[in-house]
């Protein structure tokens, strides 16, 4: 990947040259993030990534001449190891399946805040998957609805190796019982949907806090990411939606 130093590449793909902009402005008051382009449709999008090969891109996924889906096709597919995190207004899970699907690592609504925007490329960059916390208890929700029908369940799999991680089925609850009782609770706000805020504020605890309960969720559960934590705890029944 072309970096600038020890910086995390990112290329914005999105038709609103305001939106490009602003969310431009928010990545590079990071230190470790730095903008190298911003295309306006999927085509221009496609021939900017085979040239500066980023780490990371933010894929618009209504767009003209390819859409953000048809892009990710075409740049995967040259670019196996760039990150790509689709953004979009739709909430609707069947976009989302049909993006990661298509090798996106991740998935965002628009209206995302700053620090969730900054995570989900951070994230991503070191391989993990993100989908914005509103999305998650929709995901979940599909998944329990399609998991009778084994061949349904495909499009569950196009979720969980988003970041080559397998989700296994458990005869024990060993990992779960390694779980405190905070992390516990915890798990299953996030299985719920809510944010690392949102989550604070229902267990009356600082984000902080939350961010190291769910650092130590996913090491106990060896998993790489709170969307693979929720996916194996709800497979496994040891959260209840």
């Amino acid at each position: 990947m072309e970096t600038k130093g020890n910086k995390v590449s990112v290329l914005i793909i999105d038709d609103h040259k305001l939106f490009r902009e602003g969310v431009k402005r928010i990545l590079e008051m990071e230190d470790n993030l730095t903008v190298v382009g911003e295309a306006a449709d999927g085509e221009e999008g496609y021939r900017m990534a085979l040239e500066m090969k980023p780490d990371v891109i933010l894929m618009d996924i209504n767009m003209p001449h390819n859409n953000g889906v048809e892009a990710t096709v075409r740049i995967k597919q040259e670019l196996p190891d760039t990150k790509i995190i689709i953004l979009s207004i739709h909430d609707d899970e069947n976009y989302v399946f049909q993006t990661l699907r298509s090798g996106a690592s991740g998935y965002l609504l628009k209206d995302v805040d700053s620090d969730s925007l900054v995570t989900a490329v951070q994230s991503t960059s070191r391989g993990e998957s993100y989908v914005h916390p509103k999305i998650t208890g929709k995901l979940i929700d599909e998944f329990r609805r399609l998991s009778e029908n084994q061949d349904q369940q495909q499009m569950i799999a196009g979720v969980v190796t988003a970041s080559q991680t397998n989700v296994e089925i458990y005869q024990d609850d060993k990992k779960f019982r390694s779980l405190t009782t905070r992390e516990q609770q915890v798990l299953a706000l996030m299985a719920s949907g809510y944010s690392n805020r949102q989550i604070g504020i229902e267990l009356s605890i600082s984000e902080k806090t939350v961010k190291n309960h769910v650092s130590s969720i996913l090491q106990k559960l060896d998993v790489q990411d709170r969307l693979h934590a929720v996916v194996l705890s709800v497979k496994n029944g040891w959260v209840k939606l």
